[in-house]
């Protein structure tokens, strides 16, 4: 059993790795994300692998691996965050140089890495923000399971026949706590897809490589 505190959001929101906790108290508003097949349980609900809620004022109980942001409701000015944030990572393209991201104003913040899962978060701040529909992940290397959570602010997640928005056949939207549900296939194969922005705001991304799901650290 252990609770491990992640830094890859400090100073804006706290982030929290439960791993194998049979109960947890939730206070202020928190959004809760199963990183295990194994559910968690909320009162008399469960929340199954790869969904996100927002708790508050309750406990969460059967945590084999999940995550717990925090903060991410206490700002009354989104936009004064927005801006401190873009003054703390640094822009996506300069960290992964992909050609798609060039002159988007996309921000990364560091990795956390937890056995075969791989976090972290974007700053999103331009509508729209035209960040290229993509089938693969360079960045996480090997063949991963990807989905995505809001943190901050209104988006939404896109999938298309072709490399073309034209060919759209599929879109999710997303507000704070959301996970989109997830695109792979039992292969690791992707279609073509991409993040587009309702309004300024933060998300978060979470590999998991799927050769080894049970891999905890």
């Amino acid at each position: 059993m252990s609770i491990k505190k992640l830094d890859l959001a400090e100073p804006f929101f706290k982030v929290k790795y439960l791993l194998n906790e049979q109960e947890y108290a939730i206070g202020e508003k928190t959004i809760l994300i199963n990183l295990s097949d194994k559910p968690i349980k909320v009162q008399n609900q469960e929340i199954g692998f790869f969904r996100s809620v927002v708790v508050t004022n309750t406990k969460i109980y059967q945590i084999d691996r999940g995550l717990l942001i925090e903060d991410f409701a206490s700002y009354a000015n989104e936009e004064a965050l927005l801006q401190d944030v873009k003054k703390v990572w640094p822009l996506a393209y300069d960290v992964r140089k992909e050609e798609r991201l060039k002159g988007v104003s996309h921000y990364m913040s560091p990795k956390a890495n937890l056995g075969n899962i791989v976090l972290s978060m974007y700053h999103s701040g331009s509508v729209p923000l035209k960040v290229g529909l993509h089938q693969t992940h360079p960045h996480g290397g090997g063949t991963l399971k990807e989905v995505h959570t809001q943190i901050v602010g209104f988006g939404k997640m896109q999938q298309c026949l072709e490399k073309d928005i034209n060919t759209l056949y599929l879109e999710e939207a997303m507000a704070p706590g959301t996970t989109h549900h997830p695109m792979f296939d039992e292969q690791g194969n992707y279609p073509w897809h991409q993040y587009e922005t309702i309004t300024p705001g933060i998300f978060m991304a979470i590999e998991m490589q799927m050769s080894d799901e049970l891999g905890v650290e």
